[in-house]
């Protein structure tokens, strides 16, 4: 490992202005000497820091029913917000593309309270099982009749909102399943995996396979090229397809640069995203020093890491996030940190007490499983544990403690960093690239 990333969230961000544009065009798309039927781009900035704009066919004709607010809200909306549920009154798909933390639920909590007003059902996908279990766990909070169907478990399927991922949606419509015909809305969190090389073919294929009937909410932080997949889903949907998006960052962040063998963190990008030349020549300068110690990457990296998160603690700059792209790694930092205590007693007993709870529900054979034992006095020093190769109910529980704020360090592979919405402060990286050459 040459060097840690450490990106510190603060608050307090000025809003980020946009220029105004208003712009209205007809596009005639023609491939392969074909004519496709015209549709409309329709650009306009509705308020201050944020555009929206939208593709609709030439032929459709808007929904004029007008309906009781299926949601109030204990604050005042964001204008992205406001305009993205004016626009799902209006029975029309919207793609809402924001940055982490904005409030893009908001949006989605919005058509699903619509579905359960209008006596519809309603399917929330995500790309992982930790996302949709986190999401089952807020929306039966808020709405009551929610089910959960992954490849591990299966709960209240008959209920009127359906949280799962993404392939579960695909495979049931390969099957014809009765489910997805009562579906009137589907909400795609994270949808900018349809660019995914691999796995991008699960959301484009559900998609088309859907009703054409269905409207959609697509919800991203990162997708590059909204108006383009809007004018897709448009296209293939023959339905109107919103695009709103706002470049408003509440927890704006600050980079920083931990060079192996160092006594410090180096400044690199500010909160406004400024570069800092000198800080970033600074660091590797510090690292070149370093150089033949960096060669020994595992006698230095537990070493440079306890140093890092002790630092984290001393700071007040808990709750972190350890990312490092293997299982062994995870595990191996997550058992070399645990010389720090960073529960109190309180907490701890806490700890203990939901932990049993929960792996009351195994059985006595599969409560003596290692996994099981082990994992407990790791827990009970504020230190988690996260990654694939866990029993989902340790993963579970993990991710209620974290967000809970009862686990101050948690050492996690990438899946943890799909769409979890955690109390999170600090999030480290242990390298910079996946696989090392």
């Amino acid at each position: 490992m040459d060097l840690f990333g450490v990106f510190e969230t603060k608050a307090n961000a000025d809003g980020i202005q946009v220029e105004n544009q208003v712009e209205e065009e007809v596009s005639m798309n023609v491939e392969a000497e074909e004519k496709v039927e015209a549709f409309k781009i329709i650009k306009n900035q509705e308020n201050e820091g944020c555009i929206h704009e939208w593709y609709t066919p030439e032929d459709y004709q808007p929904l004029l029913d007008k309906k009781q607010n299926a949601k109030q809200y204990k604050f005042t909306l964001d204008p992205f917000q406001k305009v993205a549920v004016k626009t799902l009154e209006s029975n029309e798909s919207v793609l809402v593309a924001a940055h982490t933390s904005a409030g893009k639920t908001a949006v989605a909590e919005y058509a699903i309270a619509m579905a359960k007003r209008d006596k519809q059902r309603v399917v929330y996908t995500s790309p992982i099982k930790a996302l949709s279990n986190q999401k089952y766990r807020e929306l039966q909070q808020e709405f009551g009749d929610v089910g959960l169907v992954t490849g591990d478990v299966t709960l209240n399927e008959n209920a009127f909102c359906l949280v799962m991922t993404t392939e579960i949606l695909r495979s049931m419509l390969y099957r014809g399943s009765e489910i997805v015909r009562e579906v009137a809305w589907v909400i795609m969190d994270e949808v900018h995996y349809m660019r995914d090389r691999e796995r991008g073919v699960v959301w484009e294929e559900t998609i088309i396979l859907l009703n054409q009937n269905v409207r959609f909410v697509f919800l991203s932080a990162t997708i590059p090229n909204a108006s383009e997949f809007a004018e897709w889903v448009c296209r293939i949907k023959r339905q109107p397809c919103h695009v709103v998006y706002t470049d408003y960052r509440p927890t704006p962040l600050q980079h920083y640069l931990f060079p192996s063998g160092a006594e410090g963190i180096y400044l690199v990008v500010d909160e406004t995203g400024k570069f800092k030349e000198d800080k970033f020549q600074e660091a590797v300068a510090k690292l070149e020093e370093n150089v033949e110690n960096t060669r020994k990457r595992k006698a230095t990296e537990g070493s440079d890491l306890f140093k890092l998160m002790k630092m984290i603690q001393e700071r007040e700059l808990a709750p972190a996030i350890v990312f490092s792209f293997s299982k062994r790694e995870v595990e191996g930092y997550a058992i070399g940190m645990q010389k720090l205590d960073l529960t109190t007693p309180k907490e701890k007993e806490n700890i203990e007490t939901i932990y049993k709870n929960a792996m009351n529900c195994l059985s006595e054979e599969d409560r003596q499983l290692p996994q099981i034992q082990l994992m407990l006095p790791i827990l009970k020093k504020g230190i988690g544990i996260h990654h694939g190769g866990l029993l989902p109910i340790v993963k579970e529980i993990i991710e209620i403690l974290f967000q809970e704020g009862y686990l101050k360090a948690l050492f996690s592979t990438e899946t943890f960093s799909m769409g979890l919405n955690m109390p999170s402060r600090t999030v480290v990286f242990t390298s910079v690239r996946k696989i090392r050459w």
